[in-house]
Parts: structure tokens; C-alpha cells; sequence
């Protein structure tokens, strides 16, 4: 079974930092890019940040660069992370990691919608309060 387990949300004041995490089980790690997808209240999802295993490449959307940073580990756990800095109210949304099998570059897949996507975990809810 396929689990993408995000966690690390939670209520923030704007200018603050969160961390998120999002272990993933059931699929051969290095073989997917990963990202992280938000939804807003009212919005459509938006690609946030995502990372390619193929070629290392990294993307983010233009909302977060500079503040956000995508990393992973497949030494000791397979897991992905988002280190969110200098949190903003727009930032206010549930976080979804999500994974796409084969090779692709981040910045391609920063251009997908969200249904290109193989699996989905279920998300962690970030409030940022102003």
C-alpha cells in the first residue's frame, strides 16, 4: 500500500517558520519526483515546490521562492520535507505531498496540474495568522 503521511502543520503568526514532513512508504523512492501541492479556502491547488530525483533539479513557484525549501531523505527514511520561512497569511492552506513516477524535471512538473500526479497523502493544515 502507497502512503504519503504529511505532518508538521499547524497554527502560525505571519513572519514565523513551520517544517513540514511527509514520510512515504509503498513505492520505490528514487524513482519518483516529489512535490508538495497547497490548497487554499476558495482556490484552486497550487504546485508549491517540487524536486526530481532523475536530475536533482528543484522548482517553486514564484509565491514562495525565497522562503520555502524543498529537501528529501532516502538515506535513513524516505521522506520529503518543506521548510516554510517568513510565513505569510496567503500561505494559509492544507499541504499535500504528492508523488509522479518516471523522469521528469522540477520545473516541469511545476507546470502540471495536480491530477498528473500518481499518489496524494492527505495533507496538513498551515494557519497563518497576521
Amino acid at each position: 500500500e502507497v502512503q504519503l503521511q504529511a505532518s508538521g502543520g499547524g497554527l502560525v503568526q505571519a513572519g514565523g517558520s513551520l517544517r513540514l514532513s511527509c514520510a512515504v512508504s509503498g513505492i520505490t523512492f528514487d524513482d519518483y519526483a516529489m512535490s508538495w501541492i497547497r490548497q487554499a479556502p476558495g482556490k484552486e491547488r497550487e504546485v508549491v515546490s517540487c524536486m526530481s530525483k532523475s536530475d536533482g533539479s528543484i522548482y517553486y513557484a514564484d509565491s514562495v521562492k525565497g522562503r520555502f525549501t524543498i529537501s528529501s531523505d532516502s538515506n535513513t527514511e524516505n521522506a520529503v520535507f518543506l521548510q516554510m520561512n517568513s510565513l505569510k497569511p496567503e500561505d494559509t492552506a492544507i499541504y499535500y505531498c504528492t508523488a509522479l513516477f518516471g523522469v521528469t524535471t522540477a520545473q516541469a512538473m511545476g507546470q502540471m496540474t495536480w491530477d498528473r500526479m500518481d499518489y496524494w497523502g492527505k495533507g496538513t493544515l498551515v494557519t497563518v495568522s497576521s
